[in-house]
């Protein structure tokens, strides 16, 4: 078996989880290789006695990789997808900060965790991503032209709102005046969406929502659209450019450029162990409480 791992930081107390995961790995025979910059963070930070393969880029990755682990959070999650992209390795989340829609394996629970996934205890929770194309071509975005949880467009340097003309289909659909709009995929939905005022979707949803952010018209509202619908957007407004930002890249494009989002033709797979499910961790990130029937 081979595995993977990516994280960004390396977290206060998080030493002791990190020596936790690779001891597991170790112990039961796993080729581990790491992301090379986390790799440098731990062995900065911890005496590690065995020497670990490294890797830097998505072209040193391939199928033969069973399994990534993504140290961090939702936002690691969403940078360890930049370099798995559309090889299809399923990706686990360990979580070792606050409780996360993707990161959802606590860092308490990695030596159990390790065994789970070795016994095969898991399920796989195929994501949909969407991709953006600009008209004229943009270099802005190169290979990385895609998003888990969303891309927006924004105002730029300005106070002033901006007018994002939205068709579906080459149909018109509405000019949202704002500050922005929104075009997330399920997993996004309770991302910047969902507090911009965008409606919860489970993640097999077959669906992206457009949400505005902070409209000026006060008639518009999320609105929730197949996930077969090409979307156009035009932006004009004071400034002569405009944000786009995929997850949490972020670029500017002027605002002559046309931008077309759809899904792309990929998914990313998501590990979820026996036993966890969205709703579970949706009931505990809302507060709705347990399931209290008998």
């Amino acid at each position: 078996m081979k595995i993977g791992i990516y994280g960004q930081f390396y977290h206060e107390n998080s030493g002791t989880y990190i020596q936790q995961l690779l001891e597991a790995l170790d112990k039961n025979n796993i080729e581990v290789v790491i992301e090379k910059n986390f790799l440098e963070l731990i062995e900065l930070h911890e005496d590690i006695d065995k020497s670990y393969s490294h890797f830097s880029t998505f072209e040193e990755l391939d199928d033969s990789y069973d399994l990534f682990f993504s140290i961090g959070g939702d936002g690691t999650i969403l940078r360890t997808i930049t370099y798995v992209r559309d090889l299809g390795i399923p990706i686990a989340g360990i979580n070792t900060g606050r409780l996360g829609f993707l990161a959802t394996i606590q860092k308490e629970e990695i030596k159990d965790t390790i065994d789970l996934i070795l016994d095969q205890k898991y399920y796989i929770s195929p994501r949909t991503i969407v991709t953006i194309d600009t008209v004229p071509p943009s270099k802005e975005f190169g290979v990385l032209n895609f998003a888990m949880n969303e891309i927006a467009v924004s105002r730029r340097n300005s106070t002033s709102m901006i007018t994002v003309h939205t068709s579906l289909n080459d149909e018109f659909l509405t000019s949202y005046w704002a500050d922005g709009l929104i075009v997330s995929s399920p997993t996004g939905s309770t991302g910047y969406s969902l507090s911009c005022g965008g409606p919860v979707m489970m993640p097999d949803a077959e669906s992206m929502v457009l949400t505005p952010i902070a409209p000026h018209n006060l008639n518009a509202r999320p609105l929730v659209i197949p996930d077969n619908k090409e979307i156009t957007l035009q932006v004009s407004g004071r400034e002569d450019s405009y944000l786009v930002s995929l997850d949490s890249r972020v670029h500017t494009l002027p605002n002559e450029t046309t931008v077309v989002i759809k899904k792309a033709p990929f998914k990313i797979n998501m590990v979820v162990l026996e036993g966890d499910s969205f709703l579970k961790t949706l009931r505990k990130k809302m507060l709705w409480g347990e399931d209290k029937r008998n």
